[in-house]
């Protein structure tokens, strides 16, 4: 069982950069994988960033080298660190939960975060 609270959107210019937080309460946080996901407007759902348990990483070209993905499992909170955002980063973000991992593909779990708005102005 887990639960999730997102926090950390907000409006920036472009160039600026946001830290998104994914508070969880359940005991498989530290031990599944988690990602985050994002979605525009009139847009599918596209995956951003997972991490695995053991502190694995993986980006979506879009934001590789931009973006970082990182969980403190004391904390029980995971965290996606964007730097250098840009107009086309605007979406809303969602944290995803109990997530598994097959050969670097992620499959999302059954637990998401009620989403942030992240816009970037032009």
């Amino acid at each position: 069982q887990v639960r999730l609270v997102e926090s950390g959107g907000g409006l920036v210019q472009p160039g600026e950069s946001l830290r998104l937080s994914c508070a969880a309460s359940g005991r498989f946080f530290s031990i599944a994988a988690m990602g985050w996901y994002r979605q525009a407007p009139g847009k599918e759902r596209e995956l951003v960033a997972f991490i695995t348990s053991g502190g694995r990483t993986n980006y979506a070209d879009s934001v590789k080298g931009r973006f970082t993905i990182s969980r403190d499992n004391a904390k029980n909170t995971g965290y996606l660190q964007m730097n250098s955002l840009k107009p086309e980063d605007t979406a809303v973000y969602y944290c995803n939960a109990d997530g598994a991992v097959v050969l670097m593909n992620y499959r999302a779990g059954d637990y998401w975060g009620q989403g942030t708005q992240v816009t970037v102005s032009s």
